[in-house]
Protein backbone atom coordinates (compact mmCIF):
# COMPACT_ATOMS: atom_id res chain seq x y z
CA UNK A 1 0.00 0.00 0.00
CA UNK A 2 0.87 3.41 -0.91
CA UNK A 3 0.50 4.85 2.95
CA UNK A 4 1.34 8.50 1.93
CA UNK A 5 -1.02 8.95 -0.82
CA UNK A 6 -3.74 7.01 0.88
CA UNK A 7 -3.15 8.98 3.61
CA UNK A 8 -3.34 12.33 1.69
CA UNK A 9 -6.88 11.20 -0.21
CA UNK A 10 -8.58 10.93 3.03
CA UNK A 11 -8.16 7.20 4.07
CA UNK A 12 -8.41 7.18 7.66
CA UNK A 13 -7.91 3.25 8.25
CA UNK A 14 -4.60 3.86 5.91
CA UNK A 15 -3.67 6.39 8.32
CA UNK A 16 -4.43 4.80 11.63
CA UNK A 17 -1.81 1.62 10.12
CA UNK A 18 0.45 4.34 9.25
CA UNK A 19 0.25 5.93 12.68
CA UNK A 20 1.38 2.48 14.07
CA UNK A 21 4.31 1.96 12.05
CA UNK A 22 5.41 5.29 12.83
CA UNK A 23 5.12 4.68 16.64
CA UNK A 24 6.93 1.30 16.35
CA UNK A 25 10.22 2.80 13.59
CA UNK A 26 8.86 0.49 10.61
CA UNK A 27 10.56 1.44 8.16
CA UNK A 28 7.89 1.67 5.69
CA UNK A 29 6.47 4.18 8.04
CA UNK A 30 9.47 6.36 7.62
CA UNK A 31 9.60 5.68 3.87
CA UNK A 32 6.12 7.40 3.94
CA UNK A 33 6.99 10.15 6.29
CA UNK A 34 9.52 11.03 3.74
CA UNK A 35 6.96 11.43 1.15
CA UNK A 36 4.35 13.33 3.25
CA UNK A 37 7.22 15.84 4.96
CA UNK A 38 6.41 18.49 2.41
CA UNK A 39 2.94 18.63 3.20
CA UNK A 40 3.37 19.37 6.99
CA UNK A 41 4.09 22.87 8.88
CA UNK A 42 0.20 23.64 8.11
CA UNK A 43 -1.61 22.58 11.12
CA UNK A 44 -1.84 24.43 14.71
CA UNK A 45 -0.54 22.54 17.21
CA UNK A 46 -1.93 23.18 20.45
CA UNK A 47 -0.43 21.26 23.40
CA UNK A 48 -2.44 20.63 26.94
CA UNK A 49 -0.56 19.82 29.88
CA UNK A 50 -0.91 20.10 33.83
CA UNK A 51 -1.00 17.67 36.79
CA UNK A 52 -3.54 14.94 36.96
CA UNK A 53 -6.96 15.47 38.32
CA UNK A 54 -7.15 18.81 36.67
CA UNK A 55 -9.65 17.87 33.57
CA UNK A 56 -7.26 17.96 31.09
CA UNK A 57 -9.47 15.54 28.69
CA UNK A 58 -12.52 17.14 29.52
CA UNK A 59 -10.61 20.37 28.30
CA UNK A 60 -9.87 18.61 25.07
CA UNK A 61 -13.26 17.05 24.49
CA UNK A 62 -15.05 20.19 24.60
CA UNK A 63 -12.39 22.57 22.62
CA UNK A 64 -12.25 19.69 19.95
CA UNK A 65 -16.65 20.02 19.76
CA UNK A 66 -15.88 23.59 19.43
CA UNK A 67 -13.72 23.24 16.59
CA UNK A 68 -16.32 21.47 14.85
CA UNK A 69 -18.81 23.69 15.00
CA UNK A 70 -19.15 26.09 12.38
CA UNK A 71 -19.63 29.97 13.22
CA UNK A 72 -20.35 32.86 11.19
CA UNK A 73 -16.11 34.06 10.81
CA UNK A 74 -15.07 30.27 10.05
CA UNK A 75 -16.33 27.23 8.70
CA UNK A 76 -15.58 23.88 10.98
CA UNK A 77 -12.22 22.71 11.19
CA UNK A 78 -10.86 18.79 10.74
CA UNK A 79 -9.58 18.41 14.34
CA UNK A 80 -7.07 15.10 15.46
CA UNK A 81 -6.22 14.59 19.07
CA UNK A 82 -3.12 13.03 20.32
CA UNK A 83 -4.09 12.03 24.23
CA UNK A 84 -0.32 10.77 25.46
CA UNK A 85 -0.94 8.59 28.28
CA UNK A 86 0.67 6.17 31.18
CA UNK A 87 2.29 2.56 29.58
CA UNK A 88 0.39 -0.60 31.11
CA UNK A 89 3.56 -2.59 32.28
CA UNK A 90 2.15 -5.38 30.82
CA UNK A 91 1.64 -4.93 27.55
CA UNK A 92 3.51 -1.35 27.08
CA UNK A 93 0.29 -0.20 25.52
CA UNK A 94 -1.37 2.88 26.51
CA UNK A 95 -2.89 2.36 30.65
CA UNK A 96 -5.79 4.96 30.19
CA UNK A 97 -7.00 4.97 27.05
CA UNK A 98 -8.32 8.87 26.57
CA UNK A 99 -10.41 7.49 23.55
CA UNK A 100 -12.79 5.72 26.36
CA UNK A 101 -13.25 9.17 27.89
CA UNK A 102 -13.77 11.47 24.68
CA UNK A 103 -17.06 9.35 23.50
CA UNK A 104 -18.76 12.32 22.62
CA UNK A 105 -16.61 13.34 19.62
CA UNK A 106 -17.08 9.30 18.24
CA UNK A 107 -18.29 9.04 14.67
CA UNK A 108 -17.27 12.80 13.35
CA UNK A 109 -15.24 12.00 10.12
CA UNK A 110 -13.54 15.17 11.02
CA UNK A 111 -12.44 14.17 14.03
CA UNK A 112 -9.39 11.75 14.52
CA UNK A 113 -8.51 10.30 18.26
CA UNK A 114 -4.92 8.62 18.90
CA UNK A 115 -3.98 7.93 22.39
CA UNK A 116 -0.18 6.96 22.57
CA UNK A 117 2.04 4.91 25.13
CA UNK A 118 4.76 6.92 26.87
CA UNK A 119 6.23 4.01 27.25
CA UNK A 120 8.27 5.24 30.18
CA UNK A 121 9.69 8.45 28.48
CA UNK A 122 9.91 11.34 30.42
CA UNK A 123 8.80 14.76 29.72
CA UNK A 124 5.41 14.29 29.79
CA UNK A 125 5.33 12.94 25.60
CA UNK A 126 5.88 9.79 23.33
CA UNK A 127 9.09 9.69 22.09
CA UNK A 128 7.34 9.03 18.71
CA UNK A 129 4.74 11.92 19.27
CA UNK A 130 6.61 14.66 16.97
CA UNK A 131 6.17 11.97 13.95
CA UNK A 132 2.83 11.42 14.64
CA UNK A 133 1.72 15.05 14.80
CA UNK A 134 3.42 15.14 11.30
CA UNK A 135 1.49 12.80 9.94
CA UNK A 136 -1.41 14.17 11.36
CA UNK A 137 -0.19 17.71 10.11
CA UNK A 138 0.23 15.99 6.23
CA UNK A 139 -3.12 14.09 6.64
CA UNK A 140 -4.95 17.69 6.72
CA UNK A 141 -5.98 18.07 9.95
CA UNK A 142 -5.84 21.86 10.21
CA UNK A 143 -6.31 21.38 14.49
CA UNK A 144 -4.02 19.26 16.55
CA UNK A 145 -4.46 18.79 19.89
CA UNK A 146 -1.69 17.21 21.90
CA UNK A 147 -2.54 15.97 25.62
CA UNK A 148 0.41 15.13 27.92
CA UNK A 149 0.57 12.01 30.17
CA UNK A 150 -0.03 14.25 33.65
CA UNK A 151 3.04 13.85 34.85
CA UNK A 152 3.30 16.94 36.38
CA UNK A 153 6.78 18.49 36.98
CA UNK A 154 8.30 16.75 33.68
CA UNK A 155 6.12 17.72 31.05
CA UNK A 156 8.24 21.07 29.82
CA UNK A 157 8.58 19.01 26.68
CA UNK A 158 5.15 19.77 25.24
CA UNK A 159 6.48 23.44 24.51
CA UNK A 160 9.46 22.47 22.57
CA UNK A 161 6.51 20.44 20.05
CA UNK A 162 3.13 22.82 20.36
CA UNK A 163 2.57 26.34 18.98
CA UNK A 164 0.65 27.26 21.54
CA UNK A 165 0.72 25.69 25.13
CA UNK A 166 -2.31 25.29 27.73
CA UNK A 167 -1.24 24.41 30.86
CA UNK A 168 -4.25 23.30 33.03
CA UNK A 169 -4.91 23.66 36.73
CA UNK A 170 -7.86 22.99 39.41
CA UNK A 171 -8.16 24.16 42.88
CA UNK A 172 -8.12 22.01 45.96
CA UNK A 173 -5.60 19.55 44.58
CA UNK A 174 -2.63 21.06 46.30
CA UNK A 175 -0.26 21.98 43.18
CA UNK A 176 0.97 25.30 43.37
CA UNK A 177 4.31 24.96 44.63
CA UNK A 178 5.06 22.29 42.64
CA UNK A 179 3.68 23.91 39.85
CA UNK A 180 5.98 27.20 40.78
CA UNK A 181 9.06 24.96 41.15
CA UNK A 182 8.41 22.95 37.76
CA UNK A 183 8.97 25.42 35.62
CA UNK A 184 5.45 24.10 34.40
CA UNK A 185 4.21 28.14 34.15
CA UNK A 186 7.05 28.99 32.79
CA UNK A 187 5.66 27.24 29.55
CA UNK A 188 2.00 28.09 29.29
CA UNK A 189 1.08 30.45 26.61
CA UNK A 190 -2.62 29.74 27.97
CA UNK A 191 -3.52 29.34 32.04
CA UNK A 192 -6.77 27.83 32.55
CA UNK A 193 -8.34 27.15 35.58
CA UNK A 194 -10.26 24.30 35.40
CA UNK A 195 -13.16 23.60 37.45
CA UNK A 196 -13.66 26.78 38.20
CA UNK A 197 -16.95 25.90 40.00
CA UNK A 198 -14.50 24.56 43.00
CA UNK A 199 -13.99 26.31 46.35
CA UNK A 200 -10.75 27.43 46.53
CA UNK A 201 -11.08 29.04 42.28
CA UNK A 202 -10.11 32.35 43.25
CA UNK A 203 -7.13 31.48 45.32
CA UNK A 204 -5.92 29.53 42.47
CA UNK A 205 -6.06 32.62 40.20
CA UNK A 206 -4.71 34.81 42.43
CA UNK A 207 -1.50 32.47 43.05
CA UNK A 208 -1.04 32.29 39.54
CA UNK A 209 -1.35 36.22 38.73
CA UNK A 210 0.91 36.61 41.86
CA UNK A 211 3.52 33.93 39.55
CA UNK A 212 3.13 36.24 36.27
CA UNK A 213 3.51 39.60 37.95
CA UNK A 214 7.29 38.40 39.10
CA UNK A 215 8.06 36.75 35.70
CA UNK A 216 6.43 39.93 33.80
CA UNK A 217 6.28 43.11 35.80
CA UNK A 218 4.92 44.89 33.08
CA UNK A 219 2.18 44.10 34.07
CA UNK A 220 0.93 46.03 36.28
CA UNK A 221 1.40 49.99 35.44
CA UNK A 222 2.76 52.20 38.06
CA UNK A 223 -0.77 52.70 39.85
CA UNK A 224 -0.95 48.66 40.10
CA UNK A 225 -3.19 48.31 37.99
CA UNK A 226 -3.34 45.11 35.36
CA UNK A 227 -2.55 46.09 31.76
CA UNK A 228 -3.88 42.58 30.31
CA UNK A 229 -2.25 40.66 27.86
CA UNK A 230 -2.36 42.74 24.89
CA UNK A 231 1.31 44.56 25.91
CA UNK A 232 2.50 44.88 22.57
CA UNK A 233 6.02 46.24 24.30
CA UNK A 234 6.80 42.94 25.70
CA UNK A 235 5.28 40.79 23.63
CA UNK A 236 2.39 37.52 24.76
CA UNK A 237 1.54 37.53 28.34
CA UNK A 238 -0.45 34.63 29.22
CA UNK A 239 -3.91 35.32 30.00
CA UNK A 240 -5.77 33.25 32.98
CA UNK A 241 -9.05 32.13 32.22
CA UNK A 242 -11.41 30.35 34.38
CA UNK A 243 -13.55 27.31 32.70
CA UNK A 244 -15.86 24.17 33.77
CA UNK A 245 -15.21 22.10 30.69
CA UNK A 246 -17.80 19.50 32.11
CA UNK A 247 -20.61 22.24 31.56
CA UNK A 248 -19.33 23.72 28.53
CA UNK A 249 -18.32 27.06 30.37
CA UNK A 250 -15.77 29.78 29.44
CA UNK A 251 -14.66 27.68 26.17
CA UNK A 252 -15.66 30.17 23.82
CA UNK A 253 -12.88 32.23 26.06
CA UNK A 254 -9.92 29.83 25.51
CA UNK A 255 -11.07 29.45 21.81
CA UNK A 256 -10.39 32.93 21.67
CA UNK A 257 -7.38 33.18 23.58
CA UNK A 258 -5.79 30.56 21.37
CA UNK A 259 -6.70 32.52 18.26
CA UNK A 260 -4.96 35.79 19.87
CA UNK A 261 -1.80 33.95 20.98
CA UNK A 262 -1.85 32.66 16.70
CA UNK A 263 -2.07 36.06 15.83
CA UNK A 264 0.67 36.98 17.64
CA UNK A 265 2.97 34.13 16.98
CA UNK A 266 2.61 35.11 13.33
CA UNK A 267 2.63 38.60 13.50
CA UNK A 268 5.48 38.34 15.58
CA UNK A 269 7.60 35.67 13.46
CA UNK A 270 7.04 33.65 16.97
CA UNK A 271 5.30 31.06 14.78
CA UNK A 272 8.17 30.32 12.22
CA UNK A 273 11.06 30.57 14.99
CA UNK A 274 9.16 27.94 17.47
CA UNK A 275 8.89 25.61 14.10
CA UNK A 276 12.61 25.76 13.40
CA UNK A 277 13.42 25.02 17.20
CA UNK A 278 10.87 22.20 17.36
CA UNK A 279 12.61 21.14 14.17
CA UNK A 280 15.84 21.05 15.28
CA UNK A 281 15.21 19.92 18.64
CA UNK A 282 13.68 16.59 16.57
CA UNK A 283 16.69 16.37 14.34
CA UNK A 284 18.78 16.34 17.36
CA UNK A 285 17.01 13.52 19.19
CA UNK A 286 16.80 11.42 16.05
CA UNK A 287 20.53 12.36 15.25
CA UNK A 288 21.34 10.89 19.16
CA UNK A 289 19.73 7.78 19.08
CA UNK A 290 21.12 6.82 15.30
CA UNK A 291 24.59 8.00 16.67
CA UNK A 292 24.62 5.83 19.38
CA UNK A 293 22.57 2.82 17.73
CA UNK A 294 25.40 2.89 15.68
CA UNK A 295 28.19 3.04 17.59
CA UNK A 296 27.24 0.23 19.33
CA UNK A 297 26.84 -2.05 16.56
CA UNK A 298 30.58 -0.79 16.24
CA UNK A 299 31.90 -2.53 19.30
CA UNK A 300 33.93 -5.66 19.39
CA UNK A 301 31.39 -8.55 21.15
CA UNK A 302 31.74 -8.50 24.65
CA UNK A 303 33.42 -4.77 25.05
CA UNK A 304 30.62 -3.27 26.50
CA UNK A 305 30.10 -5.85 29.24
CA UNK A 306 33.73 -6.01 29.63
CA UNK A 307 33.82 -2.06 30.57
CA UNK A 308 31.49 -2.60 32.97
CA UNK A 309 32.60 -5.00 34.84
CA UNK A 310 36.03 -3.05 34.91
CA UNK A 311 33.70 -0.35 36.69
CA UNK A 312 31.87 -3.12 39.06
CA UNK A 313 35.62 -3.97 39.74
CA UNK A 314 36.70 -0.28 40.79
CA UNK A 315 39.33 -0.47 38.56
CA UNK A 316 38.50 2.46 35.97
CA UNK A 317 36.43 5.40 36.11
CA UNK A 318 33.29 6.25 33.91
CA UNK A 319 35.59 8.66 32.30
CA UNK A 320 38.27 6.73 31.81
CA UNK A 321 35.82 3.59 30.62
CA UNK A 322 34.23 6.97 28.36
CA UNK A 323 37.19 7.57 26.71
CA UNK A 324 37.92 4.18 25.79
CA UNK A 325 35.09 3.15 24.62
CA UNK A 326 34.72 6.16 22.10
CA UNK A 327 37.97 4.85 20.62
CA UNK A 328 35.31 2.38 19.04
CA UNK A 329 33.44 4.07 16.23
CA UNK A 330 31.13 3.18 13.26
Amino acid sequence: MDYAEAVRSGNRLALARLLTLVENGDPEGRKAMDALFPYTGQAHLIGVTGSPGTGKSSLVNQLALAYRRPTAGAAARRVAIVAVDPSSPFSGGALLGDRVRMRDLSGDPGIFIRSMASRGTVGGLARATAAVVQVLDAAGYEIILVETVGAGQSEVDIARLAHTTLVVEAPGLGDDIQASKAGILEIADILVVNKGDRPGVESTERFLRNMLEIAHPEMQDEAGNETGSGNKKTGWIPPILRTVATRNSGIQQVLEAIENHKAYLQSSGEWQRRDRDRLLFELNAILRDQLYARWRQSLPEGAYNHAIDLLMERKQSIYSILEALLQYHA
